[in-house]
C-alpha cells in the first residue's frame, strides 16, 4: 500500500483557507483558532481548521513535509487525527519568539489534552512528520529531512475505531494569520515495527 493524499478524498473542516496546486496544500490561518481541552489552562479550544482523509487500515503510516512563515506565539501547523473535539492527536511546530520554538505533540482522550515539547531554534521553517498506527496505539516522529527519522512520542487512543480520520492542520491561537504548505503526502505500509 502507497498512496499520496488526494484531494478528491479531502474532507473540510472549520472552513479551512486552502489551495491544492501541483500536490501542493497551501494553507492561510484564521486568526484566534486553536485546538484544546480543559487541562491545566482550563479552557476548551476546538475550532482550529484541518483536512483529512478517512483511512481504514490498521497498520499504516502517513507522512507529510510541512513548510511554515509562522511569526505571532501560539502559531502552528503539523499533522492532526481527530475523531471528535475529546479524542484527537496534533503534532506540530509552536511559534514562541525570535530565539526559539516548540516541536510538539498533543494527545487528547476523553475531553483532556497533554503537550509534549522541546525547544528548537526559530530559524528552523520546515519540519517532516510521520504518524504510524497499530491498532489504537501510535507512533509520532519528526524528521528536519525526510530521512532520519526520531520518535517523538508513543501512545494511546481510547477512542481510536477501525476507521479513523489524518490530515494536515494550521491554526493561529492568537491575532494572526500566516501561510504553511503542506507536501509530499504518503500513506503506507507501517513502518513502526511490532515491539520483539
Amino acid at each position: 500500500m502507497k498512496k499520496l493524499f488526494l484531494k478528491e478524498d479531502i474532507k473540510y473542516y472549520n472552513e479551512p483557507n486552502v489551495k491544492i496546486e501541483n500536490d501542493t496544500l497551501e494553507f492561510i490561518t484564521k486568526p484566534n483558532t486553536d485546538l484544546w481541552q480543559n487541562t491545566y489552562y482550563c479552557f476548551q479550544h476546538d475550532n482550529a481548521p484541518f483536512v483529512q482523509v478517512s483511512v481504514s487500515e490498521e497498520y499504516f503510516s502517513f507522512t507529510v513535509k510541512v513548510k511554515y512563515f509562522s511569526k505571532r506565539r501560539f502559531d502552528q501547523a503539523g499533522i492532526i487525527l481527530y475523531m471528535d473535539s475529546s479524542n484527537w492527536l496534533k503534532a506540530s511546530v509552536e511559534y514562541e519568539n525570535d530565539k526559539f520554538q516548540r516541536l510538539g505533540s498533543v494527545v487528547t482522550n476523553d475531553g483532556f489534552s497533554d503537550w509534549a515539547t522541546v525547544d528548537i531554534p526559530s530559524n528552523i521553517k520546515e519540519m517532516y512528520y510521520r504518524l504510524s498506527r497499530r491498532g489504537s496505539d501510535f507512533c509520532i516522529e519528526n524528521s528536519v529531512d525526510g530521512i532520519e527519522f526520531k520518535q517523538m512520542r508513543i501512545c494511546h487512543l481510547f477512542k481510536a475505531g477501525k476507521t479513523i480520520n489524518i490530515g494536515v492542520y494550521a491554526c493561529s491561537p492568537e491575532d494572526s494569520s500566516f501561510k504553511a504548505e503542506f507536501s509530499e503526502m504518503v500513506i503506507s505500509d507501517c513502518v513502526w515495527m511490532a515491539h520483539q
